[in-house]
């Protein structure tokens, strides 16, 4: 079955390092890998298990057309792909009538931010859907934008990189339509807030509120459209990225917040505290001779 629905493209070396000839040897593992970059094939199987290498670049594997090939198909009918684990896993459930997990591990940069999101994708498509199911995966999928927006940065290694931890947990109803879900956030690294190393960035939200926010909340909110005002915003030296597009991330966040179910009132919260947090790090303070710090005049 593996070969039915394969191109000459997809057999490009070995699709599944199972049936590696040399299965023992790490350089004839690297070897296929590079033979099947070389093709633009990112995804080759260890068995179940998925090995992924981020091109940097559109593929155009993530259409509509791709989502409906991998739907309700045997796991190896068609070449490898995320959009198969995916597929495996929703019918593993629905069959089985048990919990699934989908593990994503890798470097920074690999690309595991980018997996989650396609696997969500796939849901969002091929699940059924409803008014009320719709609702759902539009907020499952609109969760990223702000996830990322306060959760990632530019590093050395990756402009996009998670700087915590995700869990995230889809459940479904018994016609196999997804319902709802939370998400649990662990080891943000909170001390990115106060310091940058050279050639890296805060969190992505301080840039897209300076840059895409409209002048009247910036004036609001007591702030300049100049991150280079801001001590917190300039410590690695590197406030603008090529790659990034602040002005237009933020309308996407404000979207989303939205969509999620934040109301004004509590935008206009966030909001303040994110400004709060430009203004506290552009204060100096000093101390007198009883241990006490006091805010210096020229702040």
């Amino acid at each position: 079955m593996m070969e039915s629905a394969l191109t000459a493209r997809d057999r490009v070396g070995v699709q599944d390092f199972v049936l590696l000839e040399n299965y023992t040897s790490e350089a004839a593992f690297i070897e296929n890998l590079r033979k099947r970059f070389k093709e633009n094939l990112i995804y080759t199987y260890i068995s179940s298990v998925l090995v992924s290498v981020n091109p940097y670049k559109d593929l155009e594997i993530y259409t509509k057309n791709h989502m409906e090939r991998y739907r309700g198909v045997n796991f190896y009918e068609v070449s490898p792909h995320i959009y198969a684990v995916s597929d495996n896993s929703y019918r593993s459930m629905r069959t089985e009538r048990k919990d699934q997990c989908i593990l994503i591990s890798g470097e920074s940069g690999a690309g595991k931010t980018e997996a989650s999101k396609k696997v969500l994708q796939y849901y969002a498509f091929t699940c059924p859907a409803s008014d009320q199911v719709q609702t759902v995966k539009d907020r499952l999928l609109q969760s990223n934008p702000v996830l990322e927006a306060f959760g990632n940065a530019k590093t050395l290694r990756n402009d996009n990189s998670s700087r915590f931890g995700k869990y995230m947990d889809i459940q479904f109803d018994f016609k196999g339509a997804p319902v709802g879900g939370h998400i649990i956030n662990y080891l943000l690294e909170k001390s990115r807030v106060v310091h940058q190393n050279h050639g890296e960035r805060n969190f992505h939200i301080f840039y897209q509120l300076i840059e895409g926010g409209e002048e009247d909340l910036l004036r609001q909110l007591g702030l300049e459209r100049n991150p280079q005002q801001y001590q917190y915003l300039v410590k690695g030296n590197c406030p603008k990225v090529s790659s990034i597009n602040d002005r237009s991330d933020w309308k996407q966040v404000r979207k989303a917040l939205t969509v999620i179910g934040f109301n004004e009132d509590e935008v206009e919260e966030l909001l303040n505290i994110i400004s709060s947090v430009l203004h506290l790090g552009n204060m100096q303070y000093g101390g007198d001779d009883g241990g006490n710090a006091y805010i210096t005049s020229d702040t």
